[in-house]
């Protein structure tokens, strides 16, 4: 592996132990060449999430998400199932579709050949009389894709482990929320000038939030009510057990699945590389980071409701409501992590030590450095 010295910086932070850790180096963040190793390590080889099964509900409907810089469409199939190809035309490569939406077949916008929703080409204007052409040799190529707990996720790797198999401690923490039924009512993409490991690192810690958020959710954030657990080799995450500022942060009345605290308790998730989850016993809100550069990140966004509050007649309402705060509270982030990336880039920038409320931040130097430079991490039990 060609030396670089931010990953020789970050080896030394990494070693480190948690009583005496400080951020990551800044070059971590701003150096192009090491943002070059992290795409060849970490985003060509990795599941990355995309959305939720559920905003593809129907025949033809379909999103897109570039993965190291590969053009990605997702798709759910005449027969229901979801299929993920290469979002690039066989003829002249452009790219096929943009966004998302419904398409009962996939044409390119450049010289009209058309795919099925099983990337079998079906059509090409012109070509019939055009000698070696044979349409039956013209397939999308397949991107590997899976759904875990409504989740979708794809990965470039063939031979990656599945997502199940990945996160299988995960799912046995949080069954008792039945994730996998919470619907998505929203999803943008945004893109922020700052780095991604940045913008991930803001959401993997609520150390921040009684300042960055004060005007929104920084009231209601009792810190020493956070517990942070260490965490383990897929994800860290840390619990919030506290009265919602919304009503739909608690749980629903007609929620019989969970008791006591949990009914109150929340989770944010960090599923490496860059999938970042809140969830609470009546919503969810999450987003899917990709680095469209050193200081640029693209940031898929969304949320919606757990089945409870979906069937509520007041849902509607409930939605509006979320989606006005996270608007709000994604304006605050923004500021404040465009601001961290600007003084990331001053001659006198040097990482300080890290509070407590910040282990998951140290757990996430530990997953970077081992993929990037050869970090050997090590786990002990995680807390439930």
């Amino acid at each position: 592996m060609r030396h670089l010295q931010p990953a020789t910086d970050l080896l030394e932070a990494a070693h480190r132990p948690f009583t005496d850790a400080r951020a990551m180096p800044p070059g971590v963040y701003t150096s192009p060449d090491f943002l070059a190793r992290e795409i060849e390590t970490i985003f060509s080889q990795e599941w990355m999430c995309v959305g939720r099964a559920s905003s593809l509900k129907n025949g033809g409907d379909y999103l897109t998400y570039d993965v190291a810089d590969q053009p990605v469409m997702v798709l759910r199939d005449h027969e229901g199932a979801l299929r993920a190809f290469s979002n690039v035309c066989l003829h002249r490569m452009s790219t096929l579709l943009e966004g998302s939406g419904n398409r009962r077949a996939i044409t390119c916008p450049y010289h009209a050949w058309t795919y099925g929703l099983d990337g079998r080409l079906k059509g090409a204007p012109f070509m019939s009389d055009t000698t070696g052409f044979c349409k039956e040799d013209y397939r999308l190529p397949s991107i590997r894709c899976e759904e875990w707990l409504g989740w979708i996720y794809v990965t470039l790797d063939k031979k990656r482990p599945s997502v199940a198999e990945t996160l299988r401690p995960l799912r046995t923490m949080i069954s008792r929320y039945g994730m996998e039924n919470y619907v998505e009512c929203f999803r943008e993409t945004h893109v922020w000038d700052t780095n991604w490991k940045v913008l991930a690192e803001n959401f993997m810690e609520s150390y921040h939030l009684p300042v960055c958020h004060a005007r929104t959710v920084g009231g209601h954030s009792k810190l020493e009510e956070v517990e942070c657990p260490p965490g383990l080799s897929a994800f860290n995450f840390h619990w919030f057990t506290k009265e919602a500022s919304l009503p739909i942060g608690n749980a629903h009345p007609a929620n019989i699945s969970l008791e006591g605290r949990w009914r109150k308790t929340s989770a944010l998730l960090a599923i490496y590389p860059s999938h970042l989850i809140t969830l609470t016993p009546g919503y969810f809100w999450y987003l899917s980071l990709h680095p469209k550069g050193a200081g640029q990140v693209t940031m898929v966004f969304g949320g919606g409701l757990s089945p409870e509050f979906m069937a509520d007649p007041r849902a509607n309402e409930y939605v509006a409501t979320l989606k006005q705060l996270l608007d709000e509270v994604n304006l605050e982030d923004r500021d404040c992590t465009e601001k961290v990336y600007r003084g990331l880039q001053a001659d006198c920038a040097r990482p300080g030590h890290l509070s407590y409320l910040e282990r998951p931040i140290y757990d996430f130097m530990h997953y970077i450095a081992e993929r990037t430079a050869g970090f050997e991490r090590s786990f002990g039990l995680a807390a439930e």
